[in-house]
């Protein structure tokens, strides 16, 4: 195990057993001009965690674990997309509506890739989740069973929906946590740091928040 200074105490990292996840790193919520802009987001801040994101991803790259990368999309017919969540948002910009990146929040649409500095490599994991959390109607629960995965590494946005909604789904079916704070963004920063402390409460009630930094010292410091 590699304990990482985190709070609200060390995360002990197993090193044979950990995947990265990275959620929703799409042009649609990141580039300017996208869906996220659109709603009159600023964009600036989910932008600026791309740097930290690559370093991350990096790491893991290095070290040969697992990586995962995530989507919120739906199929073009949006058989998989609830009315109820389709009526959400102001007419013009609701899901399967045409946007400057093509339909929005559907699968194969230029904004619903991820960014070009965060693309995926050949045998990493990439998956469309209808929902805000990355384990309903996607299988992931159990393709990281097959991959002994006990342990998750988080990153991506926005903190206090799809990462926060994702880290709480592991959280219930038995994963150990870690959120990588400045690898995460909100467009309201207020949002993102109530949602740390949440995660990071009671003794860490959701799971354990540390910087990329910390992770790197562990790491390097760790036996080979």
């Amino acid at each position: 195990m590699i304990p990482v200074p985190a709070r609200p105490y060390p995360f002990q990292l197993d090193p044979a057993h950990t995947a990265l996840v990275v959620i929703d790193m799409q042009r649609d919520f990141i580039e300017p001009g996208g869906f996220g802009a659109s709603l009159g987001n600023d964009v600036a801040l989910l932008e600026a965690i791309i740097p930290a994101a690559a370093e991350l991803i990096a790491l893991f790259r290095r070290q040969g674990w697992p990586i995962v990368h995530t989507r919120e999309a739906h199929q073009a017919d949006l058989s998989d997309c609830p009315p109820a969540k389709i009526a959400r948002g102001r007419p013009g910009l609701r899901i399967g509506e045409m946007g400057a990146m093509g339909r929005i929040l559907i699968a194969g649409e230029p904004g619903n890739q991820i960014v070009d500095a965060l693309a995926p490599l050949p045998g990493e994991i990439v998956i469309n989740k209808p929902g805000k959390g990355m384990f309903w109607a996607t299988g992931i629960h159990e393709t990281l069973q097959g991959l002994g995965i006990t342990h998750l590494v988080f990153a991506g946005v926005t903190t206090e929906v799809c990462v926060q909604t994702s880290m709480r789904e592991a959280n219930d079916r038995g994963y150990e946590c870690l959120l990588i704070e400045d690898a995460t963004e909100s467009y309201f920063p207020a949002f993102k740091a109530a949602t740390i402390e949440m995660i990071a409460a009671q003794g860490g009630i959701v799971g354990w928040v540390a910087p990329l930094a910390a992770l790197h010292l562990a790491i390097a410091g760790a036996p080979a």
